[in-house]
């Protein structure tokens, strides 16, 4: 029997009154050593619930492996420490999320295929649901509030009302949960608009809204779709998320806790997105393409009432006040901010240049026109193809398809251009030296399409390759996944520029592990990890010009940076620093 049931106008959890006032904070965005403290943060606001989207191509890389549930995705462990916290949980398990997440959570092994239709009652998708579902669950379902656990509610996909109108589909991730053994509440979660909400409803399941204002129009419009029942916003948004290139998205405390403020005062339950945002850590995060491609950065901060690094912003203390006004709020401090690193300065006095290194990381796949980066089993990072360019002379290079998503090419090591799919870049002038020139295309894979019809569109060179009309064959096409840098052979290197891709390592000391921010002066465009863990997207564009580090990645004692500079860099250091700099703010 499920724990939270509805009423006419509410909620009863274990037959008793009950609202829910919950807040975001994803687990596979913040080190697992924080969890606690971040959930114990929530509770101390004033939250009696936590939501959490669960990202499947992260849980299941391999249609045919195990489900990843260790370190950052031991979603168990999660679980627990909510109800150890006193926190209920709302579970949204998808199968899409979005979240501005890499390809919306689904898996790039599923989505490569053209011929299957996404989020759809097309069986080659629900099978492979099925299978994820077969996996997910079991472990799962005794984290269920009706065998004692937290989780008190389960999402029935995601805003599928702003994607199609496929109600079978819909019909089969329900029965999917209910044949499972999930006795919980269900509902699902759309844009407030009637023809979201048709579309993305289900009979017998709790339909909610998405909104981050003119809150009572909202619940207007709710309340139309469904005349009885608890009100809910499932997503009331209290910031935004930054694309490169962008400004930095912010939304001032006190507007958005008048809201809050409204929301509750009506009587509804509400969800905070977010309450901790985290970090798109990796190559995790996603992209928006709407009129034009724009990958998201790495923050996920979303100006949220926890910031970035855990520590009460100007929305903590103002959502706290609007809460206490509704509900009980623990009698006890705001928590006060973490303690930071010492600012300090890193020698990066070690350097291995990439090109040269492609064959060692990776095995190269022969073909004869490029394969895109799905037909490499490489679900993100880099491809390096390389090809030789038989004429000497000025030319045009035309990449048939354009590229997808930012291309640096190189005649014989020398940059000669950059492409990129935001612009629609196909074709790029070039002098040929030679002939027998090599010709090596270093593409990046900038984060997947998580929304609307867009998911799944391909990586890598998207099509033939010419020079002066003449087609360029045979290939070496280099899946360049960076998941393990142990190979790559660092040497001495005083040199104070760089203008080709390269790793750069140095090593530093602290005497106690504590937060700290990655700043990047004089470099342009890479990535970078410390002690084997990947922070991280970097980039001057900004908005963004720090990459948060979290305190347990440290060690007491040595540590080590890597970068990997795309471009070039006047510099032979990078700061860590106490203040975090996300840019400047939208107008």
């Amino acid at each position: 029997m499920p724990a939270l049931t509805t009423t006419s106008d509410g909620f009863l959890l274990h037959g008793e009154p009950f609202r829910i006032v919950s807040g975001a904070m994803h687990y596979f965005r913040v080190h697992p050593d924080q969890w606690a403290d971040r959930l114990r943060k929530a509770r101390l606001m004033g939250l009696n619930t936590v939501e959490t989207y669960v990202p499947w191509n992260a849980h299941q890389p391999d249609p045919d492996g195990a489900l990843v549930l260790d370190g950052i995705l031991d979603l168990p462990r999660y679980l627990d420490l909510a109800r150890e916290e006193g926190l209920h949980v709302l579970l949204r398990p998808g199968p899409f999320i979005c979240a501005e997440w890499d390809g919306g959570g689904l898996p790039g092994w599923l989505t490569s295929d053209p011929d299957i239709a996404l989020r759809s009652s097309d069986p080659r998708f629900t099978a492979a649901i099925d299978r994820y579902l077969d996996l997910l669950l079991p472990p799962l379902l005794p984290h269920m509030a009706a065998r004692g656990g937290a989780v008190i509610a389960v999402q029935v996909e995601n805003e599928y009302g702003a994607y199609g109108n496929d109600t079978a589909y819909l019909k089969h991730l329900e029965q999917g949960f209910r044949n499972r053994g999930v006795e919980e509440l269900l509902f699902t979660c759309d844009q407030v608009n009637q023809e979201h909400l048709t579309a993305g409803s289900l009979p017998g399941v709790l339909t909610t809204g998405t909104f981050g204002g003119k809150v009572d129009a909202a619940l207007a419009e709710l309340r139309t779709h469904r005349p009885e029942g608890p009100l809910m916003c499932a997503e009331f948004w209290v910031g935004w998320f930054d694309h490169w290139g962008g400004p930095h998205h912010t939304r001032s405390a006190a507007d958005a806790a008048a809201d809050l403020d409204r929301l509750l005062s009506a009587g509804a339950s509400v969800n905070l997105y977010m309450f901790h945002g985290g970090t798109n850590f990796g190559f995790h995060n996603g992209a928006n393409h709407h009129h034009t491609y724009e990958p998201t950065v790495t923050s996920y901060d979303y100006d949220a009432p926890l910031t970035e690094s855990g520590d009460p912003g100007p929305k903590y203390h103002a959502f706290r006040e609007v809460i206490a006004r509704h509900v009980p709020v623990p009698d006890q401090p705001v928590p006060a901010p973490a303690p930071k690193l010492a600012p300090l300065t890193v020698e990066l006095d070690h350097r291995a240049p990439l090109l040269p290194l492609a064959a060692t990381l990776a095995t190269p796949l022969r073909t004869e026109n490029p394969a895109m980066m799905d037909e490499l089993g490489l679900a993100s990072g880099y491809a390096l193809y390389r090809a030789v360019l038989p004429t000497a002379g000025q030319g045009l290079l035309h990449f048939a398809g354009g590229v997808g998503d930012r291309a640096q090419v190189f005649v014989d090591g020398a940059p000669v251009g950059v492409l990129e799919r935001e612009r629609h870049d196909e074709t790029l002038p070039v002098h040929v030296p030679r002939a027998g020139a090599t010709l090596d295309v270093l593409v990046e894979n900038m984060g997947g399409v998580n929304y609307g019809p867009r998911i799944g569109t391909p990586k890598g060179l998207l099509g033939p390759v010419t020079f002066n009309g003449t087609g360029l064959y045979g290939w070496d096409c280099h899946p360049l996944a960076l998941d393990d840098l142990t190979a790559v052979p660092f040497a001495p290197s005083a040199a104070a520029t760089a203008f080709e891709p390269a790793f750069h390592r140095g090593t530093f000391e602290v005497a106690e592990r504590a937060d700290t921010f990655l700043s990047l002066p004089g470099w342009t465009k890479g990535q970078a990890w410390i002690n084997g863990f990947h922070l991280g997207r970097y980039w001057n564009r900004g908005p963004q010009h720090t990459l948060y580090v979290p305190g347990p990645v440290l060690r007491a004692g040595g540590n080590e940076l890597i970068l990997l500079e795309l471009h070039a860099t006047t510099a032979t250091r990078a700061q860590l620093t106490d203040t975090p700099d996300l840019g400047p703010v939208n107008p």
